[in-house]
């Protein structure tokens, strides 16, 4: 009678063997055996015996593979229940239009994701963007912004996949029936994404950046040089006149035409601003002091006249 009543105590009452939280990790095609041992390890359940005889009620069920969060005592039941459901454990992570993959990794980090450098190993490799920009150098640009589900399992390979998966069903959707082409225009994009957060502005920038391409004149787009700097593992949270002066193929202060690729992951509006400019004359903007958005001019002389006031603003 003692042992039924113990048996029954290890089969109905919650158990819990861990402190705050644990988390499991089940291989697809994970055995009976495997998995009871996996969650006795883990302090989810008190023995393996408990969960083969909870299986043994329930033969025909199918255990959903994946990664899963404890947080509280459970019963073998619930924890069998929760595994044939699939309540799979996923968290959050945002990627902000204008992020560029060393932001990106960085956060992953501080979320206990992902380590930041195996992070850039794998958005350093072109690879899974080359059937769409095969000219690209790494994923930069192609990481399209959005809220993603991750689990601790997701490897820096696969959440670059998922990125340039969804970026790949924007594309479809933003440049159907378009000839242009992917690289330049993401290329171009990515610096009216960092060059403005004003969503009204953006085509206004993009015609000033096609003006001056046009032109022949250098695009001298600050975000560049600041990319530049971070490339080379040398930027100081400010730009120098060393950073201006640099010679790397992404600073436009000294190198005609675009850079080499896009120096950030754009959202839909920098996209199609891109992909339609607006018709303009201007040729120059500066940002306001005010920081409202920007005021554009045509001429060299209207332009150093808006740099004096945003100055003189600045500073008085």
């Amino acid at each position: 009678m003692a042992l039924v009543a113990a048996a029954l105590v290890w089969f109905l009452e919650p158990y819990a063997g861990f402190r705050g939280e644990t988390f499991i990790e089940l291989e697809r095609g994970t055995g009976t055996i495997e998995i009871s041992r996996t969650l006795a390890r883990a302090g989810v359940i008190r023995s393996p015996w408990v969960f083969w005889a909870e299986r043994a009620l329930h033969p025909s069920a199918k255990i959903q593979a994946g990664e899963y969060r404890f947080a509280r005592p459970a019963t073998v039941a619930e924890v069998f229940s929760r595994l044939e459901r699939g309540d799979i454990y996923y968290f959050e992570f945002t990627v902000p239009e204008g992020s560029n993959m060393f932001d990106i990794a960085n956060a992953l980090e501080s979320a206990g994701a992902m380590h930041a450098a195996d992070f850039l190993a794998a958005a350093s490799d072109p690879k899974l963007i080359q059937d769409v920009a095969p000219g690209a150098k790494t994923l930069e640009g192609f990481l399209f912004p959005s809220t993603y589900r991750l689990s601790h399992s997701t490897t820096p390979f696969e959440f670059c996949r998922i990125m340039t998966d969804q970026f790949r069903k924007q594309w479809k959707k933003i440049a159907a029936g378009s000839a242009a082409d992917p690289l330049r225009t993401v290329t171009l994009a990515s610096l009216v994404e960092k060059e403005t957060g004003v969503s009204g502005e953006r085509p206004l920038i993009a015609g000033v950046f096609e003006n001056r391409l046009k032109a022949g004149m250098l695009l001298q787009c600050d975000p560049t040089t600041i990319y530049a700097a971070l490339l080379e593992n040398r930027y100081r949270n400010a730009i120098h006149r060393s950073d201006l002066d640099s010679h790397n193929a992404y600073n436009t202060y000294q190198h005609p035409g675009l850079p080499p690729g896009p120096i950030a992951n754009p959202g839909v509006e920098s996209i199609q601003a891109a992909l339609h400019p607006a018709e303009t004359k201007y040729l120059y903007f500066v940002a306001k002091a005010d920081g409202s958005g920007h005021r554009f001019s045509t001429t060299l002389a209207d332009h150093e006249h808006a740099v004096r006031q945003y100055r003189k603003r600045k500073t008085g």
